[in-house]
């Protein structure tokens, strides 16, 4: 059942009700490794669908567009204040939509269409808002792009440099969607100051586990610095732009009236409620053993002959080659959530394979930690994700639906914020 429950929705529109109580159901029995997912707590789940979402509230507080404002004014102010003091910055505005809206007002804020950009490449393990071609980023503005190093799979900083140098960026972006590595904040500040570039940390990811101490902070080293506030900080699907005192005036402009509307303020009550719970010891303790279950899973999962970019992880996200198995990212993913194991395929630094049929798998071990999991449980997991594999090049269907049954056992034992069994 899900939790809150929702019999009003239940006999207002069964259908729906239908559909949400099997997802809810979905979630409680598969391991959950998309790495940008996470499971929220049920007072995050309760702040997202109250009244707040009757309320319209075009601009910040105490200057609004809109009347009655008495008690939004509070909320957002709460949730700003939490911002400020879990991550010890200057500004932050809880605003943006998502992340991609967050990104976009960094552009508006410091660039005019055609004046240079710089990021991490897309098929390396950027972002499609660092300026990809196929973004609005990547298409309004002169996008260059940096690499990870083909041998290392990491960054190498004096090629970052020499780019930075040759194509003077007025932005210069760091942080992605697929980086198993720690982000070299400090490095990448450097080279910002050197070309005169606003350096702009993206968190996204590693959000919560900076707000956790288990990621080094960019605090003190980016100028901007942007979030979205689900995934690692396990919130609502939100975003937030933190940055110095200085480019706060700008970016408040760029997201409201440059971006946006009126806020969200049932997200941004939730967001509130998300922040609190990661300045606990307790979001402490979970931040740090997302990262040990992604070391431990990346030892078992290269113990059964998997090849991870970079050669593992410092972090919550794993990129796994699947080349050496003789099967593509796409069946594999497919194979392994029909075995109850959820992750996306994707592609890996350099690869020959097209985007929609890449060589790689995803995977993270944020919700899986949500869920009470630990070290001891991932060569167990390793070993079914070894076993699918397998069992997908023999179209061995019998086998991907013991290794789902099996999964289900083990998850009874772990309870799900969201749901309750019946």
């Amino acid at each position: 059942m899900h939790v809150p429950p929702i019999p009003h929705l239940t006999a207002e529109d069964p259908q729906l009700a239908t559909l949400i109580e099997a997802e809810a159901s979905r979630q409680h029995d598969k391991l959950r490794m998309i790495a940008s997912e996470n499971y929220v707590s049920e007072a995050v789940l309760e702040a997202s669908s109250t009244v707040l979402t009757n309320k319209y509230s075009e601009g910040y507080a105490g200057k609004r567009y809109y009347e009655g404002q008495q008690l939004i004014d509070p909320i957002e102010t709460l949730a700003i204040d939490r911002a400020k003091s879990l991550f010890g910055v200057d500004h932050a505005n809880v605003q943006p939509y998502s992340g991609s809206p967050a990104n976009l007002a960094v552009y508006l804020a410091f660039l005019q269409p055609g004046e240079t950009v710089m990021g991490m490449a897309l098929p390396m393990g950027g972002h499609l808002t660092h300026g990809w071609s196929v973004s609005a980023t990547g298409k309004w503005f002169n996008s260059v792009r940096y690499a990870v190093n083909r041998e290392t799979g990491r960054i190498d900083l004096d090629e970052v440099r020499d780019l930075a140098l040759a194509e003077r960026p007025k932005v210069i972006f760091c942080g992605g969607t697929a980086v198993p590595r720690t982000i070299d904040f400090p490095g990448f500040a450097a080279i910002a100051r050197e070309v005169g570039a606003v350096l702009v940390a993206d968190i996204a990811h590693i959000a919560g586990l900076i707000a956790g101490g288990a990621h080094p902070s960019p605090v003190g080293h980016a100028d901007v610095i942007t979030t979205t506030t689900h995934k690692t900080l396990r919130g609502p699907r939100g975003a937030m732009i933190m940055t110095t005192a200085e480019h706060a005036t700008a970016i408040d402009k760029a997201v409201f009236p440059g971006l946006q509307g009126g806020p969200h303020n049932h997200t941004t009550a939730a967001i509130a409620v998300a922040l609190r719970e990661a300045a606990t010891a307790d979001f402490r303790a979970y931040a740090h053993q997302v990262v040990a279950n992604a070391a431990a899973l990346a030892t078992a999962l290269t113990e059964h002959g998997f090849a991870l970019s970079s050669g593992g992880t410092d972090n919550h996200l794993i990129l796994a080659d699947l080349t050496s198995k003789g099967i593509a990212g796409k069946p594999a993913a497919q194979a392994l959530d029909r075995a109850g194991i959820e992750l996306n395929y994707n592609t890996v630094p350099y690869d020959t394979r097209k985007p929609f049929d890449p060589s790689g798998i995803r995977l993270g071990t944020a919700a899986l930690t949500t869920r009470g999991l630990t070290e001891q449980h991932m060569p167990q997991v390793a070993a079914w994700m070894d076993e699918t594999v397998t069992a997908a090049l023999k179209d061995d269907e019998a086998t991907i639906d013991r290794i789902a049954g099996e999964v289900r056992d083990l998850l009874a034992a772990f309870p799900m914020p969201g749901y309750r069994a019946a």
